[in-house]
């Protein structure tokens, strides 16, 4: 495959996290505990695959963002710096593949990139249950199985995140898989860090809203998401009850 066909695939179905602006610009609060274990993690001989398993919503994906802005900051040992980690985009990989080889052809590219030395490339699966499935998606048990010979040889290095239920239901099942990841357990952050994780997206909403964010609304949407939202967890809960505050305010302007 020429260059140019592997660029596009590339470009397509992974996000280059180094250049997100996003990723450089928010701090990533209270998580320093958990990017110390992603970096431990990446410098062992084996099982140096990190899994971020927690409850959806609490972060796990600002932790790889939190690793990535201290790559970019040069505050990381010598093994990681200059790494460049894409995060592989399944829901896109999978779309329209209606033959079977299409989603292996689409993801040999992508593996193949992240082996070469010199692309010293991670890659990041949000949802890496999305690998395995149940057989009743077309193709998908081939995503895993193309994945796991990679990971046993250390020709490549990736991140996952999942939640605890889904890891159970998935992961855990296929035994060659898992042991090729050494597992983070990623905790609710407390409402003190979620309050700190308000003020500092803060700005985004002001300008996007026009509109002025007192402390006082930051903590009310720490509080009422506590009280009331109880199926889902911070800070995601606090930062959608915050987006839905806004949003209706300014339509009644």
């Amino acid at each position: 495959m020429n260059q140019e066909r592997e660029k596009e695939i590339i470009e397509r179905f992974t996000e280059n996290l180094n250049q997100k602006e996003k990723v450089n610009e928010v701090a990533v609060i209270g998580r320093d505990k958990e990017i110390k274990q992603l970096i431990y993690i990446l410098s062992r001989m084996m099982k140096n695959n990190p899994l971020l398993v927690g409850k959806p919503g609490v972060g796990k994906t600002a932790i790889v963002e939190g690793l990535v802005q201290k790559i970019k900051q040069d505050q990381v040992p010598n093994y990681l710096q200059g790494k460049t980690i894409y995060q592989l985009d399944m829901i896109s990989l999978r779309a329209g593949t209606k033959f079977q080889g299409e989603l292996e052809t689409r993801l040999k590219v992508i593996l193949n990139y992240m082996a070469r030395p010199e692309n010293n490339a991670i890659l990041f699966i949000d949802e890496i249950h999305m690998i395995m499935g149940d057989g009743g998606v077309q193709g998908v048990l081939n995503v895993a199985n193309l994945l796991k010979p990679m990971l046993s040889r250390s020709e490549i290095q990736c991140i996952g995140a999942t939640t605890q239920e889904e890891y159970r239901q998935y992961l855990e099942k296929d035994e060659a898989l898992a042991r090729r990841f050494s597992n983070i357990l990623v905790d609710e952050p407390s409402p003190e860090d979620t309050l700190d994780i308000l003020r500092n997206i803060r700005n985004y909403f002001e300008i996007y809203y026009e509109l002025k964010v007192y402390d006082e609304a930051l903590l009310a949407a720490v509080k009422f998401s506590r009280r009331y939202l109880t199926t889902t967890y911070l800070p995601d809960k606090a930062i959608d009850l915050l987006d839905e505050t806004c949003g209706r305010v300014r339509s009644e302007m």
